[in-house]
């Protein structure tokens, strides 16, 4: 195979492979969280792959988050300037919950006696204060060599500015204790605003020892079945990069497995002519959703690991996603006031639902859609895995179903209803509250399980159309074959935004622009085409505290286009708030540089397919409760997606089938195949 991406999560590993005339094969196996590449090369043995002939493979996981949030990470200790040190711990005033009498900030990474300080001052505009004291800092290396340190964070003040020191504690590092892993904050972001740097630098230190291990393990076993050719890793920005880069800055990697969906996702806007779409990606562990606008994937410039409340700040670029711990994995549970609840725990894939009969007897999502009639007990993963109805039935029975004093289908229903509404705030999440009407978007429905709940979630939110595109189940490990290699640079300098400052932010976005081709040349190689390169400005108003990112034009930052840049700041300043003040003065804060190079050769294109020569045939019927119906199940006819093709066109209730995923839809609802063998559900209204 030419080209091969594998993605892990929290239940399946996905691996998908394209030869040289386009043609697709996939994989799907048991994550193995005990070591996630024996998952990786059970999937490539399934897939027959042939790794000497391969000249790219992909990688995306959730490895680095999963070892946040698990916190799992390594044994770490920060470095930051005299007087300083408490300033990870202390955060942000802000209160998101202000009723919650529980209410508790994040608790560090870092133990506050591994939380040290060096003597040393560097002012905002660069100049060195106080000079780094060598010997103290020389003192505290050999002292932290004692303390079963693994990992060193090194965050000083106002390095985004001037990183002198921290080269030196770099020097210092590398010379006296070469073998620890250490993080300087400028080489992960030269951002101002303190709390923020210190955290993503803490966090890349965190998990920096344990995502390199496993990219060496990986590496090493690929080499020995004869992989040649180049690895590249999945960033959360939507980009790729190379493994030396991902060793150095794993935190770039924290969402590297779900927005390879939302990449593939953008990817299918040209094709359905739909350049709106929502993404919605359900696994065995959580549901992630997304927003596509003219077929460009919204960026946050971070995000909070963890959540808002009590999260870790990460700021570097990261696709926007919501994620509800609702997968098909997720337990159900009764809770002490006897209320009925779904995930965030989850059975992930050891030991599993109980109706893989690996050892699981906790009820999930997986679960309760086999005892609803909507999976096949003979059908799942292709006939591999035979379902365990009765072991199903026993879970819910047990843990839902006696305890609410319910039958065991009222349970399931119950089960797969706040699931539904879940994903649904998720959704509403990313449209609703952005402002965005989800009734102008399509609904994007991949993952395992996404496609059995993406209609329900569909009409509770009006939405007109739910597309499932060619491989659901692997939809993920796809997307990477259409992404990019990426690369994001930043640099704060302050100043007022005014022809007489422009000559100062073209020269640094010029050194931006060199740096960033540096990176790319180190991951890729010199490129055979010219990279694209787009730079932007971060203004505000003088007085306000965030900035809008404001593209520059074409031509170059220059006195010739400051009036242009100035007048784009003030309607998109309108667009987003509603209102503009172009008399008022603006300031920088810095700048921001993107430049993307495509892979070249496949970029996710499915083959065309010819045209269906009849109706459609089902292969067999079932009873099937359906979302928003009564008690009693309807007969439904079940079609076998691979023998449908292009111009198919089938009216609900119905079931649509295939090796990794299954499609329900219901009555008023209409599913047509597309070109490009995607299934295009018309939604009816809803029950």
């Amino acid at each position: 195979m030419k080209q091969i991406a594998a993605d892990i999560g929290g239940t399946f590993t996905d691996l998908t492979g394209v030869d040289g005339d386009g043609v697709f094969s996939t994989a799907k196996t048991l994550t193995t969280p005990h070591d996630h590449a024996v998952g990786v090369l059970d999937g490539l043995d399934k897939l027959g792959a042939h790794l000497p002939d391969t000249e790219l493979f992909l990688h995306g996981s959730t490895i680095a988050i999963n070892t946040v949030l698990q916190r799992v990470g390594a044994n770490t200790a920060l470095i930051t300037t005299e007087g300083f040190r408490d300033v990870y711990e202390i955060g942000r005033g802000n209160r998101s919950d202000p009723y919650n009498l529980f209410f508790g900030k994040p608790t560090p990474l870092v133990r506050r006696r591994l939380r040290r300080e060096v003597r040393e001052r560097v002012l905002a505009d660069g100049s060195v204060r106080t000079p780094l004291d060598i010997a103290a800092a020389t003192a505290l290396i050999e002292e932290l060599r004692g303390t079963g340190v693994e990992s060193v964070a090194v965050c000083l003040l106002h390095s985004y500015a001037n990183p002198e020191h921290e080269l030196a504690l770099g020097r210092l590092f590398a010379e006296l204790w070469p073998e620890a892993y250490v993080t300087l904050s400028h080489e992960i972001m030269r951002e101002y605003r303190e709390y923020e740097r210190t955290s993503t630098t803490v966090l890349n230190a965190y998990v920096g020892p344990v995502v390199s291990r496993y990219l060496d393990s990986l590496t090493d076993r690929l080499a020995q079945r004869g992989f040649r050719g180049r690895l590249l890793i999945m960033q959360s920005n939507g980009g790729i990069m190379s493994v030396e880069t991902a060793r150095r800055s794993p935190v770039r990697m924290m969402e590297s497995g779900p927005v390879a969906g939302v990449i593939g996702a953008a990817a299918l806007a040209d094709a359905l002519g739909r350049p709106r779409l929502i993404p919605f990606d359900m696994g065995g562990t959580t549901a992630k959703t997304s927003l596509v606008k003219d077929g460009e994937v919204d960026i946050s410039p971070g995000y909070y690991i963890g959540g808002y409340a009590t999260g870790h700040p990460m700021s570097l670029p990261v696709v926007n996603i919501v994620e509800v711990g609702s997968g098909g994995g997720s337990i159900a549970w009764v809770d002490a006031a006897g209320a009925l609840k779904v995930g965030p725990r989850s059975a992930g894939a050891s030991p599993g639902p109980a109706c893989y009969g690996l050892g699981g007897d906790r009820p999930t999502v997986t679960d309760a859609n086999l005892i609803l009639g909507r999976l096949g007990a003979s059908r799942f993963l292709g006939g591999e895995m035979q379902l365990d109805r009765a072991a199903a039935e026993a879970a819910i029975r047990e843990h839902v179903a006696e305890p609410l004093g319910l039958d065991v289908v009222a349970a399931a229903r119950g089960i797969v209803t706040i699931a539904d509404a879940q994903m649904s705030l998720a959704v509403r999440a990313v449209s609703v509250e952005k402002g965005e009407d989800p009734r102008e978007f399509a609904l994007v429905a991949t993952g395992g399980a996404g496609p059995l709940h993406a209609v329900s979630i569909a009409r509770e939110l009006s939405i007109g159309t739910v597309v499932v595109p060619v491989l659901p189940g692997q939809f993920s490990a796809k997307g990477m074959l259409s992404s990019q290699v990426r690369h994001d640079l930043t640099r704060t300098q302050l100043a007022a935004f005014e022809p007489a400052t422009i000559e100062h932010y073209a020269v640094t976005l010029k050194s931006l622009a060199a740096e960033a081709a540096a990176r790319l040349r180190a991951d890729v190689g010199e490129p055979a085409e010219t990279p694209a390169v787009h730079h932007f400005l971060e203004l505000r108003y003088r007085g306000q505290e965030f900035t809008i990112a404001v593209p520059v034009p074409e031509d170059g930052l220059s006195t010739a286009t400051y009036a242009a840049v100035r007048a784009d700041f003030d309607a998109m300043h309108d667009r987003l708030y509603g209102h503009q003040a172009p008399e008022e003065a603006v300031e920088a804060i810095g700048v921001r540089t993107v430049i993307s190079l495509p892979l070249g050769g496949s970029a996710g294109e499915m083959p065309a397919a010819a045209p269906a020569a009849g109706p459609a045939v089902p292969v067999d019927t079932r009873p099937v409760v359906l979302h928003g119906g009564g008690p009693d199940p309807v007969l439904c006819p079940v079609y076998d997606r691979e023998a449908l093709g292009p111009g198919h066109r089938i009216t609900g209730p119905a079931v649509v089938q295939e090796a990794t995923s299954s499609v329900v839809f219901y009555e008023g609802d209409v599913l047509t195949v597309a070109p490009d063998q995607s299934l295009v559900i018309a939604v009816g209204s809803p029950a």
